[in-house]
């Protein structure tokens, strides 16, 4: 089955980056897609999402917040 992870950020923030290091890392490995949305272009994503950017998202289900856990996405990825 293949999966899309979805990574909620916004320019300027540390914690985006080392996610997006994370994320592009795993989904190389595993073999699956992802994209990032940068809630700033959203009011609606910018209202939910402010406080807990980044945010991680397997499939449209919110899997993470904050920091991405390598070991966890990937078992949420394989399993």
């Amino acid at each position: 089955m293949s999966h899309l992870i979805t990574l909620l950020g916004r320019p300027g923030c540390h914690l985006c980056d080392e996610a997006r290091e994370v994320i592009a890392r795993v989904a190389a490995d595993v073999g699956v897609a992802w994209e990032e949305r940068d809630i700033t272009r959203s009011e609606e994503d910018t209202r939910l999402y402010r406080d807990q950017i980044p945010v991680t998202f397997i499939d449209g289900v919110q899997h993470d917040f904050w920091r991405v856990d390598e070991r966890r996405l990937r078992a949420a990825l394989e399993g």
